[in-house]
């Protein structure tokens, strides 16, 4: 978690989130957010991840694999997640206003034809929460951009 700690450092002028993939303890992919960076809206730092993943693996199937992410996915990340077979998601803050896997939505549900992964949420929770909370200090809400 720590290392997906420092990429949320990283996203300077984006929300500060970071994720990396882990396959037998090895870094294969990391990520920050890059949406403000190259205006593309889908640079979400676990989809950053996951493609420098399957890139580094030569595979989109991520079977073996772990995401770290300082914050809960959002329902495009958490289906990424998903159909690349990660097996195991762990993150570190809840996002109560568009989380996925349980917090606003929940697309981990039993019954799914795709293997879902195990999800750990809360590791290193106050840390990745502050990230958070001191990049929205004082800043002005945006509406519509």
């Amino acid at each position: 978690m720590e290392l997906a700690i420092e990429e949320a450092r990283r996203s300077r002028v984006d929300v500060p989130v970071g994720a990396v993939v882990v396959c037998r303890g090895e870094v294969v992919g990391r990520g920050c957010n890059r949406r403000e960076m190259t205006g593309d809206p889908t640079a979400h730092a676990e989809i950053v991840a996951l493609r420098q993943a399957a890139q580094s693996l030569s595979s989109w199937r991520l079977a073996g694999t772990i995401v770290y992410s300082t914050l809960e996915p959002c329902p495009m990340c958490a289906e990424a997640i998903i159909q690349s077979r990660v097996d195991k998601l762990v993150f570190g803050a809840y996002d109560p206003a568009s989380g996925a896997t349980g917090s606003a939505f929940n697309l981990f549900l039993p019954g799914r034809i795709f293997p879902l992964p195990e999800v750990i949420g809360g590791l290193c929770e106050e840390e990745c929460r502050k990230l958070m909370t001191e990049f929205f200090r004082g800043k002005p809400q945006r509406q519509g951009k």
